[in-house]
């Protein structure tokens, strides 16, 4: 249950933030992630610089990832079963030992490829047990209706997280080793511990609990079954697919492409994140009668389109300022998808809908990075003087904007919970500027 509201304070605690279990997680939060994403660029430049190889930067993605196909429904069973506090608990500790051994391992000259993915695989694991949990944990100390503003305010530590990150990891990569990163990450755990484990208990309904495969079938049937959580579902797969490469090749582009150094990749990661916070603060702005299931769509093909003009140039400046607009899109995506299905699903089977989701989102990602790569190696000798970083990640971007243009056409009023009463009228137009909803402002149209 959400908490009860706190007397609203002045200034910058006006808002969501006045929920003190929530402020406190929101801080914790931001310096765990800042330590996330500077253990996240030693790893990557780690796998780059020892074997140059888009494919093993998949695989480190396949490694990282890939334990979501194998715990992701497990773990949301876990968040929906057990006291997800403790559940949280438990997998940040996880997380931190891992973070610990990566140091150890960096500090003493054996943070191998095989070490690397040996690692980053058990990090994994810990993670499918932890995200169905930690996604579960913002309806519980906010109000219903604040909730779309804590998710986004959610979204935009991890994205503030993301500019100050991988700007201060990259000058310190320059200027001493991967170790400090490993080491400072270990350290940022104990803040989001300590925010967690002031949190109100969150134990499981009381009464015997359904069997688990009569659980799973209620989720599968609740995200298959209905068009809105459906369509949700196969946008964030589309973004996790064809999106996620461009990160897990950026080393690749920096050395490759740009021909620059530790602290230009960075930059460049930290621009991605400075476009993702834009986003977030501007996400709001969108008028009120621009529904999700014009606006999904619409940040897609925003989002492929900017990834292609970046695979396109091989100037740092043109790149850094591609990669900027494709995070503000990238954020109006990821935001609005995940706040349309947090509203849609009961806090019952919450965790056990999003580790479906998660299954399928963090499943796809690995998939993505090593097709982008397989994809590069193969049309690198019929475009003679790119790249193939830039052929193979510019080809999941340029299908990325494809879909995008294709979802604004058929579009799904449903992520809304508008049911439709008129047909859909199938027009790019009407999907662009959304006007059936503007000429009805203020009540559902049935042709959106």
């Amino acid at each position: 249950m959400p908490l009860p509201p706190e007397p609203a304070a002045r200034g910058v605690w006006r808002g969501v933030l006045r929920h003190a279990a929530f402020r406190r997680v929101w801080f914790g939060a931001m310096v765990s992630s800042i330590g996330t994403w500077m253990e996240g660029l030693g790893v990557q430049w780690l796998m780059a610089q020892q074997t140059g190889s888009a494919l093993m930067l998949g695989a480190l993605a396949a490694a990282q990832l890939g334990p979501m196909l194998v715990f992701g429904l497990l773990g949301g069973l876990a968040a929906d079963r057990f006291d997800r506090r403790t559940l949280l608990l438990v997998t940040q500790a996880a997380m931190m030992l891992v973070a610990a051994g990566l140091a150890l391992a960096a500090g003493l000259g054996q943070a191998t490829p095989t070490v690397l993915l040996a690692l980053g695989l058990v990090n994994g694991v810990a993670m499918a047990f932890n995200m169905p949990a930690w996604q579960v944990l913002t309806p519980r100390l906010v109000p219903r209706e604040e909730l779309h503003r804590a998710i986004a305010l959610q979204g935009l530590q991890f994205n503030l997280a993301r500019v100050v990150g991988p700007a201060l990891a990259g000058l310190l990569l320059a200027q001493t080793s991967a170790t400090l990163l490993f080491a400072l990450n270990a350290l940022s755990f104990v803040a989001v511990l300590a925010a967690v484990a002031s949190t109100p208990a969150a134990p499981p309904p009381a009464g015997p609990q359904p069997l688990a495969r009569a659980q799973l079938a209620e989720a599968f049937a609740f995200v298959f079954g209905r068009p809105g959580p459906r369509a949700l579902m196969a946008m964030l797969v589309l973004l996790s697919a064809l999106a996620a490469p461009l990160q897990r090749m950026l080393p690749l582009f920096v050395a490759d492409v740009f021909a620059a150094g530790e602290t230009s990749y960075g930059l460049l990661l930290g621009l991605f994140g400075a476009g993702a916070v834009l986003g977030g603060l501007t996400l709001g702005r969108w008028p009120s009668w621009y529904p999700r299931h014009h606006l999904i769509p619409l940040a897609l093909t925003l989002t492929g389109a900017c990834m292609a003009m970046f695979c396109a140039t091989e100037r740092l400046v043109l790149g850094g300022l591609w990669i900027f607009v494709a995070g503000v899109a990238w954020i109006w995506a990821f935001s609005s998808t995940i706040t349309a299905l947090q509203l849609l699903v009961s806090d019952s089977m919450r965790g056990r809908v999003l580790a479906v989701i998660n299954v399928a989102m963090f499943g796809a990602m690995p998939v993505g990075s090593v097709l982008a790569a397989l994809l590069g190696d193969r049309l690198a000798p019929l475009v003679p003087g790119a790249a193939p970083v830039q052929l193979g990640v510019g080809v999941m971007a340029v299908a990325l904007a494809l879909f995008g243009l294709l979802l604004l056409v058929l579009r799904t009023p449903e992520i809304d919970e508008h049911e439709p009463t008129l047909p859909r009228a199938r027009s790019l137009w009407l999907g662009l500027t959304a006007a059936a909803h503007r000429a009805g402002a203020g009540r559902p149209a049935g042709r959106g």
